[in-house]
């Protein structure tokens, strides 16, 4: 890609960013929940075929309208990803809102931020996940706590699984892979190692297009169940969900990976 055409990609995403601020602070205020999430979805959207990413819903389970979606997390991109088909509020690490324009955006979407080893902070959080899950949203987390590989599924943070539990709402995981034409794990995406924030965007702008795909998978009773299980019911289901990919790629570099089947 010439850098004359990448600095035009740079240019619509800035453009989309500062249209992105300028709905949080006009829209947001004094919008319902559906016109949020109608605006969230076609925003995410946008910036998603703006980074030439296409998103994809894997055959898998219906997606609950009310519940806590757990994913596996690879990317600054999945919180998007994720939005684009089902808005949530997003519960992330405190790191994020210091992404430029990004972080504000996610802090005006309604995104919670934790602080690492804050205990103190946490049980404040969580009163208030399970205060938004009773008055019936849809919240979503990463219980992995950071960024890992294409393919890997790091051990799960049970505490937040507390918050279904207590709101006696459901679990529903979700297993999320980035693929690129020959169907292998996108080398683009992984957001591990020394790359920073700036120098993955220019990555994905300049790489090859990116198909994210989503797999909702079997919901996960919250109501008494205990947390330390739940955690690690939902890290085996996204593992086995995304295995069959995993060996496909291995297996076969040049066939097309699918998710959940």
């Amino acid at each position: 890609m010439t850098r004359l055409r990448l600095a035009w990609r740079l240019a619509r995403v800035t453009v989309h960013l500062l249209a992105g601020l300028a709905t949080c602070a006009l829209v947001f205020p004094w919008a319902g929940r559906p016109l949020r999430d109608a605006a969230t979805r076609r925003w995410s959207r946008r910036l998603l075929a703006i980074c030439n990413v296409r998103v994809e819903s894997a055959p898998g389970a219906p997606p609950l309208e009310h519940a806590v979606f757990v994913s596996n997390h690879i990317s600054w991109l999945d919180i998007f990803v994720i939005n684009s088909l089902y808005p949530c509020r997003f519960v992330a690490k405190a790191e994020i809102r210091s992404w430029p324009v990004l972080g504000w955006l996610a802090r005006a979407a309604g995104t919670v931020f934790i602080a690492r080893g804050n205990r103190r902070e946490l049980r404040h959080i969580f009163k208030g996940l399970v205060s938004v899950l009773q008055e019936g949203e849809r919240i979503a987390f990463f219980p992995e706590g950071t960024v890992a590989r294409q393919g890997e599924v790091l051990p799960f943070h049970a505490n937040l699984f507390e918050a279904a539990i207590d709101a006696r709402v459901a679990v529903q995981p979700c297993a999320l892979a980035y693929l690129d034409a020959q169907g292998a794990w996108h080398a683009g995406v992984d957001y591990v190692g020394d790359i920073t924030f700036a120098g993955s965007i220019v990555k994905i702008l300049t790489g090859p297009q990116v198909e994210a795909r989503l797999a909702c998978l079997a919901p996960l009773e919250g109501s008494g169940a205990h947390r330390r299980e739940l955690a690690q019911a939902a890290h085996d289901a996204i593992g086995s969900a995304l295995a069959p990919a995993a060996r496909s790629i291995d297996a076969a570099p040049v066939a097309a990976a699918a998710i959940g089947q």
